[in-house]
């Protein structure tokens, strides 16, 4: 069964197919119009602002706060009762150098505070922070996807794996449009439309 959706789609393949195509094409337009040069970096409200763009066209819920609790695979995701907690103790969390920047992503995963879409809009929040604060982004296509997909799983209690798979994938070259694309792109080969569980975990 696939969400329920704006598009008035029944089949999970068939939703997932356009959540990329039109979601995909309002990520290049963050980009293009500059868009995320008007958000504050590392705070929860910058990430909403991201989700809804992305998803206002397919999810009621885009931008919206999560009402179910949810995990993937092995990983249980903040539960609701705690979540509003984790998101005012996230947007306080430092984020001066690469390793906080890095650990401030860590308990936004954690947290993946929306029904759908947590990972393709944390990526672009957590590029954002980095380009703010560190003048780098993380160039996607140099990030293996079975080590990340690992080191994210094994990252609330060990986050040394994932700090090292990012570090060597950092580059300079912010403004450049084609790694930005690859990013996007990225996300989806990342994220591969797992099924989420949700209701009382």
């Amino acid at each position: 069964m696939a969400l329920e959706n704006k598009l008035g789609l029944n089949n999970s393949a068939e939703l997932a197919r356009e959540e990329e195509c039109i979601s995909k094409a309002k990520a290049v337009q963050l980009f293009e119009k500059r868009m995320l040069d008007t958000l504050e970096a590392g705070k929860f409200s910058s990430l909403k602002a991201i989700h809804q763009f992305l998803f206002e066209e397919i999810y009621d819920f885009a931008g919206e706060i999560r009402t179910v609790n949810i995990a993937k695979g092995n990983l249980r995701f903040a539960p609701l009762m705690y979540l509003q907690t984790a998101l005012e103790n996230i947007d306080q969390m430092p984020q001066s150098t690469f390793d906080e920047i890095i650990e401030k992503y860590v308990e936004m995963n954690i947290a993946h505070p929306f029904r759908e879409g947590n990972g393709r809009s944390t990526r672009i929040w957590l590029d954002q922070i980095l380009k703010t604060e560190q003048n780098q982004v993380v160039d996607w296509s140099k990030v293996d996807k079975e080590d990340y997909l690992l080191a994210m799983e094994r990252s609330p209690i060990r986050d040394i794996e994932i700090k090292h798979i990012l570090k060597a994938a950092m580059t300079d070259d912010i403004h450049n449009r084609e790694i930005y694309i690859k990013g996007i792109d990225h996300s989806y080969y990342y994220e591969g439309y797992t099924a989420f569980r949700a209701g009382d975990l």
